[in-house]
């Protein structure tokens, strides 16, 4: 499938994705840190529009102050909250419009290859992180859409891996592949013997912390994070909900009993609170690489299970689900050293904060990707979710996210040295 296929099916799939919400719903703010749900319809177009316009020739904006106001998102990484109103925003019909011709207009044209790889792969960003903002909704702001069943399972046991010394290579080499600026250059790294968990933390392993009363526990976190959660009364994962006596897990569609084997998805501060509980840590994103891509002998695979290509039996990933699967779920997605569900059914936090490999260069076209969160505010995910597309489960690929967002689809497992 050549890079102007898959754009296509790549709009196909963000426009579903504003289908969902009923329209009056489009202008609301269901995560207080992001843009209103309509600065994304608009988004889209104007990221394709500003990156490829300087490439096309005698091309001038038609809608100038569009290509502006639809520009960037937010990372609010100072705390601060966006003010705007819904009637600061154009009409549905006048983004509609001004879409259409970016569309129409870039669809004429030819492309440089790799501007076009990155047009497609920022819009499947867009349509895994639309989808953490719809999660917020009310339930009868959205209309409910199917999604596939998963393998049955046996009940969840835990259990934790030893995996021996030896070495990880992180990165992309410049070969003429696609990646991200930050996902270059490939390097080896020599890792330390360590433990680490089979499987992702459950939420019924998570209800042990908080039925302990892990969220009052005060050395269990940073006097940043205990401050965090003060303010914000935070007491429990958000996609959770006290339900009488018992706990209640908030799905994309409903509200169930809360899934005792599915992975509890929690930002970096309350997987790092959970893990300091058991005297334990995150593992660090090499660490991570050589559970997921090692092999006792030493070499390493470009997947967990080998080297054919992501399908449906690996894992959950790809759209075909808006919901967790049970960790135990894809057990043909285990690696080499037996550990299961490591790419997809929930992206896993690390505990190496996001910065530059060796040799990392700014790609011209889109000089703050990355650049503009290397501030030791951020932290590495990796793996996968639910709806991360298949293309983005290369074994280069980096995820980033503040350690207060509760609103990734984002697990954890622990690790510890030996």
């Amino acid at each position: 499938m050549n890079a102007h296929t898959m754009l296509a099916d790549a709009r196909n799939q963000t426009d579903k994705l504003f289908e969902l919400v009923h329209p009056d719903w489009l202008y609301q703010r269901p995560i207080p840190e992001r843009h209103r749900i309509v600065f994304y319809v608009g988004h889209l177009e104007a990221f394709d529009w500003n990156l490829l316009r300087p490439h096309m020739r005698n091309e001038e904006a038609f809608q100038a102050g569009f290509d502006r106001l639809f520009a960037f998102g937010i990372d609010p990484v100072d705390g601060g909250l966006p003010a705007d109103t819904p009637s600061d925003w154009p009409s549905l019909a006048e983004i509609g419009g001004y879409n259409h011709r970016i569309r129409q207009t870039l669809d004429d044209a030819g492309h440089d290859c790799f501007l076009l790889h990155m047009a497609l792969e920022h819009r499947l960003m867009h349509a895994e992180t639309l989808a953490y903002m719809l999660h917020q909704l009310p339930l009868e702001a959205k209309c409910a859409q199917p999604q596939a069943p998963v393998p049955p399972s046996e009940p969840v046991r835990r259990q934790t891996i030893e995996i021996a010394a030896g070495r990880a290579t992180l990165g992309l080499a410049r070969d003429g592949a696609f990646g991200w600026d930050n996902e270059f250059e490939a390097h080896p790294v020599d890792v330390p013997a360590f433990a680490i968990d089979r499987y992702k933390v459950t939420n019924g392993d998570y209800l042990e912390f908080v039925e302990a009363g892990g969220y009052h526990d005060r050395n269990l976190w940073t006097e940043a994070q205990w401050q965090w959660k003060a303010e914000r009364n935070i007491v429990h994962p958000a996609f959770w909900q006290r339900d009488g006596g018992g706990w209640r897990c908030r799905t994309m569609f409903d509200e169930i009993p809360l899934p005792l084997d599915w992975p509890v998805y929690v930002s970096h501060a309350e997987a790092s609170a959970y893990a300091k509980r058991g005297g334990l840590r995150l593992p660090t994103e090499a660490e991570w690489h050589r559970a997921a891509y090692g092999t006792p002998d030493g070499s390493e695979r470009q997947f967990p299970w080998g080297d054919e290509p992501p399908a449906p039996r690996h894992g959950s990933f790809g759209f075909a689900r808006w919901d967790p699967a049970p960790v135990n779920a894809f057990p043909r997605g285990r690696s080499a050293f037996g550990i299961d569900g490591l790419l997809a059914n929930g992206w896993e936090w690390t505990s190496t904060p996001f910065a530059p490999f060796d040799g990392f260069e700014a790609h011209p076209s889109y000089r703050g990707y990355s650049a503009d969160f290397f501030d030791g505010k951020h932290y590495v995910l990796k793996g996968g979710s639910t709806r991360t597309a298949a293309c983005m489960l290369r074994r280069s690929f980096r995820n980033w996210f503040q350690p207060h967002y509760q609103y990734v689809y984002a697990g954890f497992r622990c690790a510890r040295g030996v």
